[in-house]
């Protein structure tokens, strides 16, 4: 019992290997996978041909199909020597040879491979490429079903079974998620056979009236050191021996206040809703997890791929809504999930004092007193120690501030004055603002401000101590004025 699997090649007869002629020759039943190539009318008639076409009008799902087709290939081959024919090569886009070999296994049937000529050697031939310079090879059903292509854009890719316009458009949907939409592009249609190439912008590949069931389509690399591996190879060879000595000399204790002041200069681009700003600082930031990452990599602690691994595993994880068949009510549902499996992970991993666990332990002793009054206040919320509504919150303002008339050494004045602001940052939390944000935008302001009241005494010639309150306060008045002219 032996089930034969040949590769028909590309499109011709005439690329099909001898090996793979002689087995037709002197097959007596020959399964097609589809009988929609261009080789197949010029088979050897000496056989019996059955094809798997209909298949694919029954099923709804191509794994269905091909599923079915296995299960045919299997039940056929128990009885005695089968074979099976597939475009191109039976290694190169074909899902059923992976599931026949398995199963083959499991049944006791031997399964044979004839090598073929595939879609590949006349698609780089068409393009007039190398397949060897970095070309990826990916299904377009694959990439038509994600969010975001598994590309790297520094290395051209080849994307078959695009064989739709309705497939193109999903296509083509989930590559400008990384592509610019005017990218140029290279349909390929019919590699092999009568082949013909379309060379157009991204947006344009499903309106191309060419496609049909043997279309890839060609992506070239868009360079200039735009992919995520070309950042990383940059930070290593920073840190290797022939690199920078100033990086080489860095550790994660020296990186840490780089670390915050980037993370506040991105704060700052959102702030001046600045894009092009906001992209920059996204990449001295992105500089940073890197450069963090490659230490560790060096001093055997993590790589890339495992921090890659941990927060997608986390993220997976934390939305069962999304990846699982959990029902949420609206966002604050969401969070209220996610702060309950965060607990769960937590008691999962030990990570408690004899069961008890304050939802306060994990907030990072790193964050600015403000930022950490914030978290403590929001995680103690979260089970119910809160007051009723802002207005009591308010009213904790008005008596922090007489306790603080009140206060009889500077010990307790001191002590009072911490409940003053905590209580602040309670207001912030409950109008859902972020006490860092506007604190920082209130100190830019009265920066801008106060600048321009300097400039204005200074222009008088006279020191500002010969200017009255009243009199500075015009000046205030006058920039203020100015600001939302400027808006």
């Amino acid at each position: 019992m032996t089930l034969t699997i040949i590769g028909l090649g590309p499109g011709s007869a005439d690329d099909i290997t001898r090996r793979a002629w002689r087995t037709l020759e002197t097959a007596e039943t020959v399964y097609l996978r589809t009988e929609r190539h261009p080789c197949v009318p010029d088979l050897p008639q000496n056989a019996t041909y059955h094809s798997f076409d209909p298949l694919y009008e029954t099923h709804d799902a191509f794994e269905d199909v091909y599923n079915a087709i296995t299960e045919t290939l299997i039940t056929a081959a128990q009885s005695g020597d089968v074979v099976y024919a597939v475009p191109g090569d039976p290694h190169i886009a074909e899902s059923t040879v992976v599931k026949i070999r398995a199963r083959g296994t499991r049944a006791g049937i031997a399964v044979e491979i004839v090598s073929g000529v595939s879609f590949i050697e006349p698609t780089c031939a068409a393009l007039g490429i190398d397949a060897l310079d970095g070309l990826q090879l990916v299904d377009g059903l694959e990439v038509a079903a994600m969010h975001h292509p598994p590309l790297n854009p520094d290395s051209p890719a080849l994307l078959a079974q695009v064989y739709s316009r309705a497939v193109a458009s999903e296509v083509k949907l989930v590559l400008m998620n990384q592509y610019p939409e005017d990218f140029t592009v290279t349909l390929v249609h019919s590699a092999g056979a009568s082949g013909t190439t379309e060379t157009v912008p991204l947006y344009e590949i499903d309106r191309s009236e060419h496609i049909n069931h043997l279309t890839s389509l060609y992506i070239p690399a868009v360079g200039q050191h735009s992919s995520f591996e070309s950042f990383q190879e940059t930070i290593a060879h920073l840190r290797a021996p022939e690199g920078c000595p100033w990086d080489r000399e860095q550790t994660h204790a020296s990186l840490r206040p780089y670390l915050i002041e980037e993370a506040y200069e991105v704060l700052d681009a959102l702030n001046r809703d600045d894009p092009d700003a906001l992209k920059d600082e996204l990449g001295d930031l992105l500089l940073q997890i890197v450069l963090h990452t490659q230490i560790a990599t060096e001093f055997g602690e993590f790589t890339m791929a495992d921090v890659m691994q941990n927060v997608n595993a986390k993220m997976i994880r934390r939305h069962p809504h999304v990846w699982g068949d959990v029902t949420v009510d609206g966002a604050g549902n969401v969070v209220t999930n996610w702060e309950a499996i965060k607990q769960q992970e937590k008691a999962a991993n030990g990570d408690t004092d004899n069961g008890f666990k304050s939802v306060l332990d994990d907030v990072p002793t790193s964050f600015t007193p403000t930022m950490k009054a914030a978290k403590y206040a929001k995680r103690a919320s979260k089970v119910g120690f809160d007051y009723p509504d802002i207005d009591s919150v308010k009213a904790k303002i008005t008596e922090e501030l007489a306790e603080i008339d009140a206060a009889q050494s500077p010990e307790e004045l001191l002590d009072e004055c911490g409940d003053l602001m905590f209580a602040a940052v309670d207001v912030l939390r409950y109008l859902k603002v972020d006490p860092e944000v506007a604190l920082k935008a209130t100190n830019a302001k009265f920066a801008r401000r106060f600048r321009y009241v300097e400039r204005r005494v200074y222009d008088s010639g006279k020191p500002m101590t010969d200017f009255t309150l009243d009199e500075l306060d015009v000046f205030w008045q006058e920039a203020k004025k100015l600001e939302k002219t400027a808006e």
